[in-house]
């Protein structure tokens, strides 16, 4: 009785501890959000739990029936839950239902009510595991305070300088917002032939909870990906493993480890590594969406392949189910995702096939749903777009030599690279042997692999073909995680001590290296370093401990893996400089600008401009500008045209192709350069345009452009100006006497085109603006609405009084 009182007190102590550590993760949240009113994360907070993290583990824990820890099951059901309500924000704004995202804790309620139940194998997770998971998270935390969150600048000069990507997601993200089937919003008139879903999530926090949209897509979605990935990691390596104690060796690897980044500018410049702590991940939502949606498709892809326990054929539909709308929303997110998954998968399908004599169908069934919804997202989403991305081998590394500076040995930089990209998988070599016919094994290495060489033998003048390799990298981690997660107790302390030794090699390898490198040899100098140092540390671990076989084997793989550790540790205490260009690709004035439009236009509005470049006046027009449609959050005539890679200051000095609809475009320009009453009104009639934004940087005003419409906003070398339709040629009419002798006629009055009624009495939804007041005929105002000097920058704008779009 002692004794169990003992161990009674000794699991109560341990839950205990488990539970002490997890308020880890809000601590981490508001402290690495500390720059924005509490009342901001604490709001996406609150829209997480109550309508992501509980309905999607209903969800989850239904239809897959768990993966044996249910702390594993919060982590993937959250996941899950964001893929659901990818698929559901579509479908209700088909409807004009934003708010659909609100439905899912009732059809959670629905499906848990309805389905089966049955009891769950589970096991507790150890106080330990979730303690080593939450310093990872802690790790993460402390980077996006240091370097994460300084890296897309949302005040200040500084805002005024970003590189095209970050306009251009805030672009996609306020079309989504507002408008289904989503247009290019920052040229008007094309069907979004991209991927769109990572915006959806943006979109419902946007309208449920009125956090601004650059604070939602630059700052807290990602923040929450990127701890979403960890935990992810952490909870699939468990999975996979069977063993607690995968959980902090993965979730640590996607903090520490990447790939073999020998020169230093992946520290001070762009932190360009290719794990989820990168410039990539932060810019590129759908890349960040995917890795999060991969993870429990990982899983659910073990639960079918594995065959650990016999299913019913209730229990295979449901797992369909789940991976179908897995892939669904997979497909819908990014391009470079699907096909690595899909290799894998094929690999691991012919493997089953072969050993087990008979064609495996689950992999089958599985492989033409994944098919299947790549067609539909190529011809209905895509619309058949061709595709820039071309196969040429060894352009990738070409490109790189011409980043660090040019280099004419360029097999060097492959075989550089390569190494670097390969290295993870060693940890594969410590998979037992029963272990290794695993099929999900064969399935990881075969996705790995082809990440690779999707990243070798593709090109595109964007790069693209790199975001093949961060896809992969989840693979790695996976891999390296199942290795070091097979060892004997006795065996981790040894593990520890190799990788800390392969991380001293690789940082003094990067510390040997030059700070600028600019000559060929530099690209091999620090690996050359850090491989002759581990070797050297091999060797001396190995005969003071004179171990067996498989002690060296452990001491060179934890070596190796430990040469992984990426440059994210070391942005924590040297910071990362953001990539800003040296110019102003945003107008001085130019946020404000926008943001009144927003505030005082319908959510149809169009907006025309003479801003098409990135740089104002380049001699090169990079026509990558994409900014006055995403803080407006209106669609834009014309603003720019060409998204093919990053526009900042070392973009190409070549010019894109001309606009498609040449026509349109004249127009556009002719009337901030020779604008006429019949111009003005081709605009409003035939494009539907009602507002005018005139950067003066570009082009001066013309002087009679405030007479034919309303200066509305000016600040800085931004004017914003209002169209309304011309008044009528006899606005009094001659009164016609009746026999009564009243008038049989009484004035009236043309009502504006964006409006259809005076200001609204009661409060509108978040993301609808309220519509200005239509201006009677006549002469048009222009003290009614009182402006700025020109010349002088105010220090407060008076506006027409509205409901502000959060």
């Amino acid at each position: 009785m002692i004794r169990a009182g003992r161990r009674r007190a000794a699991g109560r102590g341990k839950r205990i501890a488990a539970l002490a550590s997890l308020p880890v993760l809000p601590v981490a949240w508001f402290v690495a959000l500390q720059e924005h009113p509490p009342w901001m994360p604490a709001a996406y907070l609150g829209y997480l739990l109550v309508v992501i993290v509980v309905p999607g583990t209903m969800f989850w824990r239904r239809l897959t029936g768990g993966v044996g820890w249910f702390s594993a099951d919060i982590v993937l059901g959250t996941a899950f839950g964001l893929a659901v309500e990818a698929l559901l924000y579509p479908i209700g704004m088909l409807f004009k239902m934003p708010f659909a995202a609100l439905l899912m804790p009732a059809l959670a309620l629905g499906v848990w009510r309805a389905l089966p139940r049955r009891k769950l194998p589970e096991r507790p997770t150890p106080w330990w595991s979730i303690a080593g998971a939450m310093v990872a998270v802690g790790v993460a935390a402390a980077w996006f305070v240091r370097v994460g969150s300084r890296l897309i600048p949302l005040d200040g000069s500084e805002a005024l300088r970003p590189n095209s990507d970050a306009p251009h997601n805030l672009a996609l993200a306020g079309e989504v917002t507002h408008h289904f089937p989503p247009r290019v919003p920052y040229a008007d008139g094309d069907w979004l032939t991209s991927h769109w879903t990572a915006y959806d999530h943006i979109a419902s926090v946007h309208w449920i909870t009125s956090v601004p949209l650059d604070v939602l897509t630059h700052r807290m979605v990602p923040f929450a990906w990127i701890l979403l990935t960890v935990l992810g990691a952490a909870a699939v390596g468990m999975m996979l493993t069977g063993r607690a104690v995968a959980a902090p060796i993965a979730a640590g690897l996607v903090v520490a480890g990447g790939d073999l980044v020998a020169w230093p500018w992946a520290v001070s410049d762009r932190v360009f590594a290719d794990g989820p702590f990168s410039l990539g991940q932060l810019t590129n939502p759908p890349q960040a969406f995917s890795t999060v949606l991969l993870l429990p498709l990982i899983a659910v892809t073990a639960l079918l392949l594995r065959r650990q326990s016999p299913k019913t054929r209730g229990e295979l539909f449901r797992l369909y189910v789940a991976a179908g709308v897995l892939v669904a929303a997979l497909a819908l997110t990014k391009a470079t995702a699907l096909p690595v998954y899909a290799t894998g998968l094929a690999v691991a399908w012919i493997y089953l096939t072969v050993r087990a004599g008979r064609l495996n169908l689950r992999a089958l069934v599985l492989g033409v749903g994944v098919a299947a919804a790549y067609a539909l997202t190529f011809f209905f989403v895509l619309r058949g777009a061709a595709s820039s991305v071309r196969f040429d081998p060894g352009a990738t590394f070409d490109s790189l030599a011409d980043r660090m500076g040019g280099g004419s040995a360029v097999p060097v930089i492959a075989a550089v690279v390569v190494v670097g990209w390969v290295m993870p998988v060693v940890g594969a070599l410590l998979i037992k042997r029963r272990v290794a016919r695993d099929p999900m094994v064969v399935f990881l290495l075969a996705g790995f692999v082809a990440a690779v060489l999707g990243a070798s033998l593709l090109a595109d003048r964007g790069e693209t073909p790199l975001f093949f390799v961060r896809t992969g990298f989840m693979f790695g981690v996976l891999l390296a995680t199942w290795g070091l997660g097979s060892l004997e107790r006795r065996q981790y302390w040894m593990a520890a001590v190799a990788l800390a030794i392969g991380a001293a090699a690789i940082y003094w390898g990067r510390y040997r290296s030059d700070t600028s490198c600019t000559a060929s040899n530099c690209f091999g100098q620090g690996l050359v370093v850090a491989l002759v140092i581990a070797a050297i540390g091999i060797g001396v671990f190995g005969l003071v401990l004179r171990g067996s076989r498989r002690t060296w084997a452990v001491i060179a793989v934890a070596v190796l893996v430990g040469t992984t550790v990426s440059p994210t540790v070391a942005s924590v205490r040297k910071f990362a400089s953001p990539p800003l260009t040296s110019y102003a690709s945003i107008a001085p004035g130019g946020i404000e600008a926008a943001r009144f439009i927003r505030r005082n236009s319908g959510s149809d509005d169009r907006i025309a401009t003479n801003v098409h470049c990135h740089q104002a006046r380049a001699s090169h027009c990079q026509t990558g500008s994409y900014w006055i449609a995403g803080y407006a959050e209106r669609r834009v005539l014309v603003e720019g045209w060409s998204y093919q890679t990053r526009v900042d200051d070392t973009y190409p000095a070549g010019v894109q192709g001309p606009y498609s609809d040449q026509e349109q475009l004249q127009i556009n320009d002719e009337v901030f350069s020779n604008p006429t009453r019949q111009l003005i009104e081709t605009l409003r009639t035939k494009y539907d345009v009602q507002w005018l934004l005139l950067d003066a940087r570009v082009s001066a005003p013309p002087k009679n452009l405030d007479k034919l419409t309303e200066l509305r906003f000016q600040l800085g070398t931004v004017r914003v100006y209002q169209i309304y339709p011309p008044p009528p040629e006899n606005p009094f009419p001659t009164r016609t006497p009746s026999p009564t002798g009243t008038p049989t006629q009484t004035p009236s009055f043309p009502t504006s085109p964006t409006s259809t009624s005076s200001f609204p009495t009661t409060s509108q939804p978040p993301g609808q603006t309220q519509q200005t007041q239509p201006f009677p005929t006549g002469s048009l105002p222009t003290g009614t609405l009182p402006t700025s000097p020109t010349g002088s920058l105010p220090t407060q704008q008076t506006t027409t009084p509205g409901v502000r779009s959060p």
